[in-house]
């Protein structure tokens, strides 16, 4: 396929969008269809100088932002807009990410569920009365607070949710009346690209917009050098993380990093609901999420019939070219993820594991793999595979599994399926988790609700109302009143 070819690109604009404006800088980078490897399409690389200009036009431009019920109708808009043009998303995700029709559907209806949420939120966004009177002294005083948009945020998004994961920051930092810079993964820029035309056609002021594009660190890094950008909000990598707060300085950041992903199977839990739940969470988007369950922890009493079961359950999912209809998993975003995630399980069972299914590769598509026998010291174990990867762990004892998974370092989300209430709460109190899903996956997630983890997995959370609380800004307001002449 020669790049742009495929007539599923052809309304997909390669270029940077700089306050609204499209720009060629002259240089390109090369997109690749994730399962054939064939290039799809060579997207502009966006220079030093238009990312200044990108930030100097924000700036000069803040006074443009729309009220309230305004940017309400724009993201109302946005999602009626990319609702009629569903199939295109579809076809674009399946192509650049790996998606197949039933993830790139999912993806886009979260998607809309956020731009609505956070369409209700653009217009309830108020501050609290202070009530001053405990004070002694200070009856005659009146004081309540105000929340300002923080003014420039720049937004840095992932391969692996190439639309929902951009919306879940776009759309609250347009809700609270911010200027938006976008900078998504060099894998997945077309998405990207769609996104930014839509919210464009659904009225947001064009030099409020700018879609930073470019493969490796180096148009991430120029973004961290412009001063005058107020909020980073990242989904990626730990290190990567790191970085970023260290260049931000005493600016605000939002960083949902790494992961190891544990959900817990007890002695009392109803397999078949958690099984199918189990299954969908561990292998869709070939487990490259950052919640896709890793370690899958079993009471011993239930470890026999929840390996054999999974096991046939794995077996029957089919996998391979995302765009054939019936295929269950596609491929990793690149081959070479994929030979990585391989070198793992081979040197897990080189060390004493058992597959008890999967372990196959073809090019950038590894087979659903369950792993047994598992321990510390592999990398299956230790570190972040995202991959389509699971290992069981059996356990007699309760608090063992908490202590493991506590001692890892990270602490995203995590989930258990137990009918004993003393069971779900004392885990609730006892992991240090950003979330626990009672009776669902560590991949469980509603878009309303506050999403972020402890420790290396970030902080600070996604979910429309809780990031439009950080992208805006806290003042106190006082009166000093006097009785009236």
């Amino acid at each position: 396929m020669t790049p742009s070819a495929s007539p599923v690109l052809q309304s997909v604009s390669m270029l940077s969008l700089i306050a609204g404006q499209r720009v060629s800088s002259g240089a390109t980078f090369t997109v690749h269809d994730r399962y054939s490897g064939a290039e799809i399409a060579r997207v502009d690389q966006t220079s030093q100088a238009n990312i200044k200009e990108a930030v100097v036009k924000a700036r000069q431009n803040l006074r443009k932002v729309p009220d309230g019920y305004e940017r309400s109708r724009i993201l109302r808009r946005a999602a009626e807009i990319i609702q009629s043009r569903k199939q295109e998303f579809v076809d674009v995700m399946a192509l650049e990410a790996g998606f197949t029709a039933a993830e790139s559907s999912n993806e886009i209806a979260r998607g809309l569920d956020t731009l609505e949420i956070s369409s209700e939120e653009a217009k309830r966004i108020c501050g609290e009365m202070i009530p001053m009177d405990g004070n002694p002294g200070q009856k005659d005083r009146v004081a309540f607070t105000l929340r300002t948009p923080v003014g420039i945020v720049c937004a840095i998004t992932p391969f692996n949710a190439p639309f929902n994961a951009l919306l879940h920051k776009v759309a609250p930092a347009v809700a609270a009346g911010n200027a938006v810079i976008v900078k998504p993964s060099g894998y997945t820029p077309l998405t990207a690209s769609l996104i930014c035309d839509v919210l464009l056609e659904a009225g947001w002021p064009p030099e409020l917009l700018s879609l930073i594009q470019g493969e490796g660190a180096e148009a991430g890094e120029w973004l961290l050098d412009e001063k005058d950008i107020d909020f980073y909000t990242f989904t990626g990598s730990t290190r990567v993380g790191r970085i970023i707060q260290q260049k931000a300085g005493a600016r605000r950041t939002q960083l949902e990093l790494g992961s190891i992903a544990c959900t817990i199977i007890c002695a009392d839990a109803d397999l078949d609901l958690a099984l199918p739940r189990i299954l969908r969470a561990t292998f869709r988007k070939a487990g490259q999420v950052c919640t896709s369950i890793q370690r899958l922890y079993v009471a011993a009493a239930r470890i026999d019939e929840v390996s054999a079961r999974l096991e046939q359950a794995t077996r029957a999912l089919k996998s391979g070219n995302p765009r054939q209809a019936g295929v269950d998993v596609g491929p990793m975003i690149a081959e070479r993820e994929a030979v990585r995630a391989e070198s793992w399980v081979k040197e897990a069972v080189s060390m004493g594991a058992r597959v008890v299914t999967g372990g196959g590769r073809s090019g950038s598509v590894l087979e659903p793999t369950i792993l047994a026998n598992v321990r510390e010291g592999m990398k299956v174990m230790d570190q972040e595979i995202f991959a389509p990867v699971v290992t069981l762990i059996p356990f007699d004892d309760i608090d063992a599994v908490i202590a493991s998974i506590n001692a890892t370092p990270y602490g995203l989300a995590a989930g258990v399926f137990t009918n004993d209430v003393n069971t779900a709460f004392h885990m609730a109190r006892e992991l240090r988790v950003g979330g626990l899903h009672i009776n669902e996956t560590s991949s469980s997630r509603n878009d309303g609700m506050p999403y972020g983890g402890l420790k290396d997995s970030g902080y600070g959370f996604e979910g429309p109302k809780y990031l439009i609380r950080d992208m805006t800004d806290e003042k106190v307001v006082t009166f000093s009143l006097q009785r009236p002449h």
